[in-house]
C-alpha cells in the first residue's frame, strides 16, 4: 500500500519539493531568449512591467529602447512607434512600458528592477495629462502593476534619507499595496520618518526579494500577448521608403476611414464600443475637470530624480485632448493651457528639455484616435521628435533637481508665470 501510495503521490510531492528549493534557491537564472525578449517589447503584459528578469534582459542590449507611457500604446496604427521601427527597421526598438492605469508612481517603483541597465541610456516618456486629476493615481491600477520585489529592491537600496525616499515611502504607505506586507510597511514608515530600516528587516528583505525574483523567472512570460503580427501587418500597409509626406496623406486617408459614424473624429470602433449609447451624459461632464492641481506632479517628479540619478536623456511627448471631444464635455482650454504651462516648468527648471509638446495639436484633423490617445497623425507627428532624438547624437543633459517639487504647495499651485 505505502508502495502504491508513493507511485502516485510521490512525483507530486518531489515536483513541489524541487519547487521549493529553487525559489529558495541562491542562484540567479539570467537566460531569457531573443524571441521572448521580442516579444515581451510589445507585449504589453503586466507581468513584465511589474517583473524584473524579461525587462532586465532586454534592456541591457542598447538596441531595447524604454518607452514609458499608459494606454496609449495599446492602439496600434500605421504611425506607431513600433510599427515605424519595424517597418524602416530603426536601429531601436520600442519597448514599451505602459497599460491601461500605469501613471508615474507604477514607473517610479518598476523601474526600481533595472536601475542598472538604464543608466546612461536614453528612453521617451509619453506624459498624460489626464493622470493630473484632483485624487491622482488610482490604488487599484497601481495594486495591479505592483509587486513587492520592487519596493523591497528600493529600501534594500536606500543608503541615506532624502526628501525624495521620504515622499515615495509616503506615497506607497497611502496605497493598500505597500501595506499589505507588514515587514515592507513597518520598514517604510522608517524611511518616511527619516530613518534607516533595521537589520531585522533588511535580512528579511534580501530573502524575500530573492523569492520573488525566482517566482519572476518561472512565471512571468506566462500569459504574454504577442502583438507583432499585428504590428507586421501594419507594417505592410505602409510604403517601402519613409517620406513624411506620403505617410502623411495615408494617415489622413485612414484617419478618415475609419471615424465615419461619428462627429468628434473618434475611431469608429472606440466610439460603439465606449461612447455611443453614452454620449448625452458626456455633455459638459468635464467643466470642472482640473489637470492642473493634483499629486501627480510629485508623483512625476520621483520619476525625473530617477533619471537624474541614472543619468538619463529623455524624449517627453505631451500629447492633446481631442478639442471637439472636449468642447463637447465642457473641458476647459484655459485649463489645459495653464497644466502644459506648468508640466513644462517643472521640466525645463530642472534640465529636462527634450520636449515634444503636441498640445496645441487637438483640433488637427485625425491626429487623435480617439478622445485623448494619439492616433494616425499623432503619432507621425510624434515621430519627427523620437527617431531624431534616438538616432543622433543628443547633448550631455545637466540636471538640477529642486525638491520644492515634492511639496503640496506646487501640487496645488494654480497658474505659471509665462
Amino acid at each position: 500500500m505505502a508502495k502504491k501510495l508513493f507511485l502516485i503521490f510521490g512525483p507530486v510531492l518531489l515536483a513541489a519539493l524541487l519547487l521549493i528549493a529553487l525559489l529558495f534557491s541562491p542562484f540567479k537564472l539570467n537566460h531569457v531568449s531573443t524571441k521572448t525578449e521580442d516579444k515581451a517589447a510589445v507585449a504589453l503584459s503586466p507581468n513584465v512591467l511589474k517583473g524584473q528578469i524579461i525587462k532586465e534582459s532586454a534592456l541591457s542590449h542598447k538596441q531595447f529602447v524604454p518607452f514609458f507611457g499608459s494606454s496609449e500604446f495599446s492602439r496600434f496604427d500605421m504611425a506607431h512607434p513600433s510599427v515605424l521601427a519595424t517597418k524602416y527597421q530603426r536601429r531601436y526598438t520600442p519597448f514599451l512600458m505602459g497599460g491601461p492605469g500605469t501613471q508615474s508612481l507604477t514607473h517610479y517603483f518598476q523601474m526600481q528592477l533595472v536601475t542598472s541597465q538604464l543608466k546612461n541610456r536614453k528612453a521617451v516618456f509619453v506624459i498624460s495629462p489626464q493622470w493630473f486629476v484632483k485624487k491622482g493615481a488610482r490604488k487599484d491600477a497601481f495594486g495591479f502593476y505592483y509587486s513587492p520585489m520592487q519596493s523591497a529592491t528600493w529600501l534594500l537600496s536606500r543608503k541615506a534619507s532624502s526628501a525624495e525616499d521620504r515622499y515615495a515611502a509616503k506615497r506607497l504607505l497611502n496605497m493598500p499595496s505597500g501595506k499589505a506586507n507588514h515587514t515592507i510597511m513597518m520598514a517604510l514608515k522608517r524611511v518616511a520618518d527619516g530613518k534607516q530600516i533595521t537589520k531585522h528587516e533588511r535580512t528579511y528583505l534580501v530573502y524575500e526579494m530573492r523569492l520573488l525574483q525566482h517566482e519572476d523567472q518561472l512565471f512571468s512570460d506566462l500569459k504574454m500577448k504577442n502583438n507583432q503580427g499585428k504590428i507586421d501587418r501594419i507594417a505592410k500597409q505602409l510604403p517601402d521608403h519613409y517620406q513624411l509626406k506620403d505617410l502623411d496623406q495615408l494617415a489622413v486617408a485612414q484617419g478618415k476611414q475609419n471615424t465615419t459614424n461619428n462627429r468628434f473624429g473618434i475611431d469608429n470602433q472606440f466610439y460603439v464600443r465606449r461612447l455611443h449609447d453614452k454620449a448625452k451624459k458626456f455633455k459638459n461632464f468635464e467643466q470642472n475637470w482640473s489637470y492642473v492641481q493634483s499629486p501627480e506632479f510629485s508623483d512625476f517628479e520621483l520619476v525625473l530624480n530617477q533619471f537624474a540619478s541614472l543619468n538619463m536623456n529623455v524624449e517627453f511627448i505631451i500629447p492633446p485632448v481631442n478639442q471637439k471631444w472636449s468642447a463637447y464635455t465642457g473641458l476647459s482650454q484655459t485649463m489645459l493651457k495653464e497644466f502644459d504651462r506648468k508640466i513644462r516648468y517643472q521640466l525645463q527648471s530642472q534640465g529636462f528639455n527634450n520636449i515634444c509638446d503636441l498640445s496645441d495639436k487637438g483640433n488637427v484633423p485625425y491626429f487623435m484616435q480617439d478622445t485623448i490617445h494619439l492616433g494616425w497623425r499623432g503619432w507621425l507627428a510624434a515621430d519627427q521628435s523620437i527617431d531624431p532624438f534616438l538616432t543622433k547624437k543628443q547633448k550631455a543633459p545637466h540636471y538640477k533637481m529642486n525638491s520644492k517639487f515634492y511639496s503640496t504647495a506646487w501640487q496645488h499651485q494654480i497658474s505659471i508665470k509665462k
